[in-house]
């Protein structure tokens, strides 16, 4: 008798099991034979958000620029846990620049590879927030306007991490930091300040800008394939929450990059010369609520029930980011 062709699927997650697929069609990261790109020994914290997605963007990277790739690092906290000196755990070309010139040495970089004629090796540079919205902003800035050959990638845990938890440009509203105490009327970064960077990324029309969270595997590598096969300026800015400076367990660090996306704070789209393309839509859509309760750096809008203005105030924000992308969620709370 023969026995009949049964498949298993994952349940709650929507999507087939990863190990159940043709091996063409894994993630980059279910290879063992991966180029493991930021190896193990660093000194990231426990449930680190960047560390995972460094590596993830940096292995993606490295295959699809057949092992001829360069990366440049601003100064910040990917930079501090990975190069200890005299140590590094980094298995590519590596160098360190200054918190605000990343995109410029990158820039060089590829100019030197134009010089020498070499055409297959491709450029990637990367920092932290700080070094991106707000220190590296106008270096950013020129590279994009100049339409440089690099691909930038922002890791964004939301404040100065590696310094002491600081508000950055890239910070929320209302979320506690050591320069935005939690006391006074408005207690928490205000609300109106910063900087919506993929949006003027886009503003620059350059060939390819992308968000993305460390929390979707796939869509995180297939954004890295996409911008590796393109030419010029591209910017990818990705969700990594940050244990230390957020106030979350380490264990919730991908659920809490998932409750971002799906509470539709953290909009998720790519667009090319400016104009949006395809966006992920919200799949079982959360209030805001959901999202920000596991975090200290919110706990003073739920400790008295006298921030309820506050939260309907960042429920409007999310509101706005699903009407502004279409992110497809109709549900109201």
């Amino acid at each position: 008798m023969t026995a009949p062709d049964v498949k298993f699927y994952q349940v709650g997650s929507r999507a087939v099991g990863n190990r159940l697929l043709p091996l063409d069609q894994r993630s980059e990261q279910a290879d063992p034979q991966r180029h493991n790109a930021l190896t193990s020994g660093h000194r990231a914290c426990q449930g680190c958000g960047e560390a995972l997605a460094a590596r993830y963007v940096l292995d993606t990277a490295y295959t699809e620029a057949k092992g001829r790739l360069v990366s440049v690092n601003a100064t910040g906290c990917l930079e501090v846990f990975s190069t200890p000196y005299p140590e590094s755990s980094w298995q590519v070309p590596w160098l360190h620049s200054l918190f605000a010139n990343a995109a410029s040495v990158a820039t060089g970089v590829a100019a030197a590879l134009e010089a020498r004629g070499d055409t297959g090796t491709r450029v990637l540079a990367q920092g932290g927030d700080g070094g991106t919205v707000d220190i590296g902003l106008a270096c950013l800035s020129g590279m994009f306007e100049r339409n440089d050959d690099v691909l930038y990638v922002c890791y964004d845990n939301e404040a100065y991490m590696n310094t002491g938890v600081q508000r950055s440009g890239a910070t929320p509203p209302a979320a506690r930091t050591a320069t935005t105490e939690a006391v006074g009327v408005q207690p928490g970064n205000p609300f109106g300040t910063g900087k919506d960077l993929p949006r003027i990324a886009m503003a620059h029309e350059i060939p390819y800008v992308a968000t993305a969270t460390v929390a979707d595997l796939r869509d995180l590598e297939a954004k890295v394939r996409t911008a590796m096969s393109l030419r010029g300026a591209r910017y990818l800015h990705v969700l990594v929450p940050c244990p230390l400076g957020w106030g979350s367990a380490p264990s919730d660090t991908i659920a809490l990059a998932r409750l971002a996306q799906r509470s539709g704070l953290f909009p998720v789209y790519e667009a090319r010369h400016g104009e949006l393309g395809a966006v992920l839509p919200l799949r079982g859509r959360v209030p805001v609520e959901e999202y920000l309760r596991p975090q200290r750096r919110y706990a003073h809008l739920f400790r008295d029930g006298s921030h309820a203005a506050t939260l309907e105030a960042l429920q409007h924000l999310a509101d706005r980011n699903i009407a502004r992308y279409g992110l497809g969620a109709e549900e109201t709370f």
